[in-house]
């Protein structure tokens, strides 16, 4: 029996990605809704193949990877997004990752890279392949070289509210912190994305894939 480990802290999406991988027969789901709760089940299950969320509120997808991968050195792990992230790439392979799969893949798609990465494949969208040939060809660089870091549940919020044109101010509340706390969270991003100023940061994100034409505000 396959045993694959779901991590995410979305209940519905939990429990239909279960469902759809269990109709296989051979393999079994189990569920943790956090990073530490993952790590402590870790700690005591073995696992074949892990699906862990990027984007969750106590730890990205793939800091959580390389603490469990200090647990449990043969596990298979997969990032389970809902958006490509062709910016972290390299900083995915150096992580251990055996590839990402989109939360829109349907059941076949899902179960094959769960078999994929069982065999030791790396699992990638054929359109990310296409982007980073793409990009190589452009500039003669990787990705990674440009983007090195990888982009918190947080920080994913607030970059989706600057392109909504809001404030700081209101920024702020929306993710509960105070406008200090907001300016320093921002003088953090903009370090990541190689930015000084919010819509510089808007602007990289999109290039990144990370926010869509549909997350701007129209005028």
């Amino acid at each position: 029996m396959i045993q694959v480990l779901l991590v995410d802290d979305h209940p519905t999406i939990m429990e239909g990605t279960k469902m759809l991988l269990e109709q296989e027969g051979d393999i079994k789901a189990f569920l943790a809704y956090s990073g530490e709760h993952a790590i402590d089940r870790v700690k005591v299950q073995h696992f074949n193949v892990i699906l862990v969320d990027l984007h969750m509120p106590d730890m990205n997808g793939i800091d959580l990877a390389k603490q469990i991968i200090t647990i449990s050195s043969d596990v298979a792990i997969i990032l389970y997004t809902g958006f490509e992230f062709n910016n972290h790439f390299n900083l995915m392979i150096e992580s251990g990752i055996s590839g990402f799969v989109l939360k829109t893949a349907n059941r076949q798609q899902l179960v094959t890279a769960v078999r994929c990465a069982l065999r030791g494949e790396v699992v990638l969208p054929l359109s990310l392949v296409k982007q980073l040939r793409r990009t190589h060809n452009q500039t003669g660089k990787n990705i990674d070289e440009v983007q090195p870091q990888a982009i918190n549940d947080q920080e994913y919020q607030i970059l989706k509210e600057i392109a909504k044109g809001k404030s700081n101010k209101e920024i702020a509340a929306i993710v509960f912190m105070s406008q200090r706390s907001l300016e320093y969270c921002l003088t953090n991003l903009f370090q990541k994305l190689h930015v000084k100023s919010r819509i510089e940061a808007a602007i990289k994100a999109k290039e990144m894939d990370l926010l869509t034409d549909s997350d701007f505000i129209k005028l």
